[in-house]
């Protein structure tokens, strides 16, 4: 689910690192040719001969790869729709168990990285459903084919010699380990390149398997989230309500006051009000006629984490909900712009000299913040949710 949002991140240091090394293995071109470079450069690094012949040994082009890179349907998907979908009874009543059979260790990774235990559990959850579906690709041939296609060939690169290492060390088989589409693994679906550098022994057997072993997925995924900056004994999202003349504009993820400014506001928390010096936005997904948040810092751990503005506002509140949080306020917020609709939009906003990040149909945070300026400009309520009304202006 994380598809390739933190590879940039955690690939940097393992490129630079290789720079010096055989030349880099070209995108492109045959398959074979690419893969016989890539273990070049591999014993260039020194990494043992064993392990890259049965990388190399497993790896094949997979079509299916390409096909699920280009879709990614999750981010078409509102914010009502991928929440209500991902967050069911049954998903909450197992985490509550899974939290009870891994007390001791949800425990541990709370004393050692401050993360709560819900937090671990929704993304545990929206990743594989608590590891019961980790995905059926072959993690090396999954690697291998993003990283020989020309898209974004530096990303995925240097996941290859990491699950070179990772052979090396057992915790990987070429020929038989599985995963997502982008060569995550595991049950909070982890790349390569981020179990050698995050990678925690939870259960103490000498090895991190993060597709087997619970313990070891909780630690590594505690160590991560703190590692992507999270702050212990904080809130990270908080459902509230707003007047009727709240000042729209002043929403979104890219604009921030403190809690306290915000109440001057007249914004109130449904629930626990969080500290009022912490700094926070408030943002709509769906518009002002639906559920509308408080996002404080930690939130922007789960952007960290998917840059999907679906999946983390989803995750986030999912989290809440583990931790007993009531259920966002039933609203009919306005009917958004499908497919077709969005692009039209789009190329309107283009057209006036907005900057969309690309005429795709997706709501991104540029089309996002270009709705919202337009929004404003035809005095509209300027909250960002793009609707057949705002369409029909142009």
């Amino acid at each position: 689910m994380k598809t390739f949002s933190r590879i940039l991140a955690t690939t940097l240091a393992l490129s630079s690192a290789s720079a010096g090394f055989a030349q880099t293995a070209p995108c492109g071109g045959n398959f074979n040719s690419f893969m016989r470079q890539v273990g070049e450069e591999a014993r260039a690094q020194g990494l043992p001969q064993s392990a890259i012949d049965a990388v190399l040994a497993a790896a094949r082009p997979d079509a299916k790869v390409l096909r699920f890179d280009r879709a990614q349907g999750v981010f078409r998907q509102t914010f009502l729709q991928f929440s209500q979908r991902s967050i069911s009874g049954s998903r909450l009543r197992i985490g509550a168990q899974k939290l009870e059979q891994y007390a001791d260790v949800f425990a541990r990774a709370e004393r050692e990285f401050g993360v709560p235990p819900e937090v671990i559990l929704a993304f545990w959850a929206l990743e594989t459903d608590y590891g019961a579906v980790q995905g059926d690709f072959n993690t090396v041939s999954a690697l291998a084919t993003l990283a020989h296609e020309c898209r974004r060939p530096d990303l995925f690169r240097p996941q290859l010699f990491a699950a070179i290492e990772l052979t090396a060390n057992g915790d990987l088989s070429p020929a038989t380990t599985t995963g997502a589409w982008a060569g995550e693994i595991g049950m909070v679906q982890m790349l390569p390149l981020d179990i050698l550098n995050k990678g925690m022994d939870g259960d103490g057997d000498g090895h991190v398997t993060l597709k087997t072993s619970a313990p070891d997925a909780i630690m590594t995924g505690a160590r991560l989230v703190s590692d992507l900056g999270w702050r212990p004994n904080e809130p990270w999202l908080v459902e509230v309500v707003v007047p009727s003349d709240f000042p729209w504009i002043e929403t979104g993820l890219d604009k921030t006051m403190s809690v306290r400014d915000w109440a001057r506001l007249g914004v109130r928390a449904r629930g626990t009000e969080p500290n009022r010096d912490l700094e926070a936005s408030i943002f709509a997904p769906q518009g002002r006629l639906g559920p509308v948040f408080m996002a404080l810092p930690n939130y922007n751990v789960y952007r960290e984490w998917n840059k999907s503005f679906v999946y983390a506002a989803t995750v986030s509140y999912m989290a809440t909900r583990i931790g007993g949080a009531d259920r966002y306020v039933q609203t009919t917020p306005e009917p958004g712009l499908e497919g077709d609709q969005m692009e039209q939009l789009q190329r309107a906003l283009v057209a006036r000299g907005y900057d969309v990040g690309g005429i795709d149909g997706i709501l991104g945070a540029k089309t996002r913040a270009a709705v919202q300026a337009e929004q404003a400009r035809l005095g509209m309520p300027a909250d960002a949710w793009p609707t057949p009304s705002l369409l029909a202006r142009y």
